[in-house]
């Protein structure tokens, strides 16, 4: 039996109720947001530190928006970049652009001038949405040098229960003074297709410079669908905003759920352990989508209670790997499983997830948490360097084909044909399936550590070290070892009011794990180097 496994096999296997597949219900992102708005107008669609925005107003706010940057020259098939927090004003500028005809450019609000003087050359955007902030200590400095001909600035103190007063940025045009002038003032139609893109989203350049992933509204609304059919959420759901928004989860998993159901979108700014716990207590939310770094964190607030998260029972967790121990963790504080996902940027988000309900099987000998199984309507292959598909249980690349595969990267066509040939996307990631088609990712090649001739995947050590109690965070890389060639070195962070020492953890593991496989080194670190998405930065380690 070879690795090729397609959702009929899920269907038959843990769902055979359910049609085979999906119908996508609507042409576009745009359209798929209207229909939220002429089913329930006055429902709650965005939730801001106490301030609320109804669908109707959103709706009237978008288009606002969409008026005001047409008045200022843009035209349909160019670009806004939207470099902002999780704040409402990233959702206003996402469904605007699309209403003046545009593709939005979602930038990380982390970036510094060299990489955002990269994204607005690559994309060539005319439009820049950003937070008075960020345009003072870093937009102002690079967009003289770029395409973009207008800049809508606005505060992260706005849509607030209790907004505070905005900053003066010569040169810029105020965004909330744009909306209140062209509120009420309808923009021209335009036509959106399932091909057309809806957003450029950028990898994050590890392997060279970011490719703006283009993602098509076909993409779009295809994998909102697969959240909300493979998890179950309505318009009664609350959604918690704790993914990035420029990132793809929290483009799908937050915003696009949010606009296909009608569901509450609750966000919170930069993320804070202790201010979530009480927001979900306040806002009652039910749903959310994460990285397991998110949930370890709500694990070590200090005297967090079980019923601090009781709403909160619907939760997926995608973007790095996830420790079994962690999984069990966290159900035993609060009572509810973390479904784990898998997906890239090139994928819109998820490819593969746990089905709801279900638990995901730990691999007896990597030790290794599955990330699920493929989505609806979606076939992923595990093959070989020469491309041939491997044996069940065999290691070698995912290769995914689906829906929700983006079309390629902008304006890089020899880069799309080398990752997407034939439209199947090379992921780069190295996994394997089991005989129940399970699928499980293991660390890239580049992780692996030769001891000695032995070969030690850095994430079992990890999930090892993640099994003591004082150990909040753990990264596991190779060092230069006289003797072996390499050896075991761990970087940990430990969790509040725990100690622990060096000699401690490497015993933990001496005893739990393979003689050449245990820390021979350990470092402390108050914070561990992650991507923004949450995954562990080991060539900062390295």
């Amino acid at each position: 039996m070879m690795s090729v496994y397609d959702d009929r096999l899920w269907l038959a296997r843990y769902a055979p109720g359910q049609p085979a597949g999906i119908t996508v219900e609507h042409d576009s992102a745009l359209a798929m947001f209207r229909a939220a708005v002429a089913r329930n107008p006055d429902g709650d669609i965005l939730r801001y530190c106490g301030g609320r925005i109804t669908l109707r107003e959103l709706d009237e706010l978008t288009d606002a928006f969409a008026v005001g940057i047409t008045d200022a020259g843009f035209r349909p098939g160019e670009r806004v970049a939207i470099f902002a927090q999780n704040v409402p004003q990233f959702v206003i500028a996402q469904v605007g652009t699309w209403k003046a005809g545009g593709i939005a450019v979602s930038v990380n609000p982390m970036n510094r001038e060299r990489e955002l003087g990269q994204l607005l050359a690559d994309s060539g955007a005319t439009v820049l949405v950003t937070l008075q902030s960020l345009w003072q200590e870093v937009a102002a400095k690079v967009v003289p040098e770029t395409a973009v001909r207008t800049v809508l600035t606005t505060s992260e103190l706005e849509y607030r229960a209790e907004p505070g007063s905005p900053v003066e940025c010569p040169g810029t045009v105020d965004l909330a003074g744009m909306l209140a002038r062209f509120r009420g003032v309808a923009p021209p139609e335009v036509t959106l297709g399932p091909d057309d893109i809806a957003f450029l989203t950028y990898t994050s350049g590890t392997t060279g410079p970011p490719k703006g992933a283009m993602t098509t509204h076909r993409n779009v609304v295809f994998n909102a669908q697969t959240y909300r059919d493979w998890v179950g959420l309505s318009g009664d759901d609350v959604i918690l905003g704790v993914a990035p928004l420029f990132h793809i989860t929290g483009l799908i998993g937050h915003i696009a759920v949010a606009l296909l159901v009608g569901a509450p979108l609750v966000l919170m700014g930069r993320f804070d352990a202790a201010r979530t716990i009480e927001t979900v207590r306040a806002e009652r939310a039910t749903f959310t989508v994460g990285s397991i770094t998110v949930f370890i964190a709500l694990m070590n607030v200090p005297g967090v209670e079980r019923e601090a998260l009781a709403s909160l029972r619907k939760i997926y967790s995608g973007g790095a790997p996830i420790p079994p121990s962690t999984v069990k963790a966290f159900q035993a504080a609060f009572g509810t499983y973390i479904h784990n996902c898998y997906g890239l940027t090139e994928t819109t988000s998820p490819s593969h997830a746990v089905p709801f309900g279900a638990e995901a099987p730990v691999d007896p000998a990597s030790g290794a948490l599955s990330v699920g199984v493929p989505v609806y309507d979606t076939v992923v292959r595990v093959v070989d360097e020469e491309g041939r598909e491997v044996p069940v249980g065999e290691v070698g690349e995912l290769v995914t084909s689906g829906p929700q595969v983006v079309a390629g990267y902008w304006e890089k066509p020899e880069e799309t044909e080398k990752a997407l040939p034939g439209g199947r996307l090379h992921t780069g990631d190295v996994g394997y399936m089991d005989a129940q088609g399970w699928f499980y990712v293991v660390d890239p090649k580049k992780d692996q550590i030769n001891a000695g001739g032995y070969k030690v995947w850095p994430r079992e050590v990890e999930d090892v070290l993640y099994e003591h109690e004082a150990v909040r965070e753990a990264a596991v890389i190779g060092v230069p070892d006289q003797y072996r060639g390499e050896t075991v070195k761990a970087f940990v962070s430990l969790r509040p009011g725990f100690s622990a020492t060096a000699e401690e953890l490497i015993d933990f593991c001496r005893e739990r794990m393979a003689a050449y496989k245990y820390p021979r080194q350990v470092e402390f670190l108050e914070e561990l180097p992650k991507t923004v998405s949450g995954k562990l930065l080991r060539r900062a380690l390295r």
